[in-house]
C-alpha cells in the first residue's frame, strides 16, 4: 500500500510504502551552511517523526552543495 502525505497537485511531502519512507528534497534557511544544514535537518526530522520514523533508519541521503568548499561545515552539523 502507498500512502502519500501533504499532497499537492504534483508531489507529495512524504510518500510511505510499507515500511519505506521517501522525503521530497528538503532546502535549509540561514546565513551560512551550518545554519541551513541544522534548519534542513530539523525539518527532515519532522517529516520522519511524522511518517513514525527518524534519522537512525534512514538508509541513504542525497546532499547538494553549490560549493564543496563548504562539505566540511556541512558535515560537522550531520555529525552531530
Amino acid at each position: 500500500m502507498i500512502e502519500r502525505i501533504h499532497t499537492s497537485k504534483r508531489m507529495s511531502i512524504i510518500v510511505k510504502h510499507g515500511d519505506v519512507v521517501y522525503l521530497c528534497g528538503q532546502v535549509g534557511d540561514g546565513a551560512n551552511v551550518t545554519e541551513q544544514t541544522r534548519d534542513c535537518l530539523s525539518r527532515v526530522d519532522t517529516l520522519l517523526n511524522e511518517a513514525g520514523s527518524s534519522r537512525e533508519n534512514m538508509l541513504q541521503a542525497t546532499i547538494w552543495l553549490a560549493d564543496m568548499a563548504d562539505f566540511d561545515e556541512m558535515n560537522a552539523m550531520w555529525d552531530a
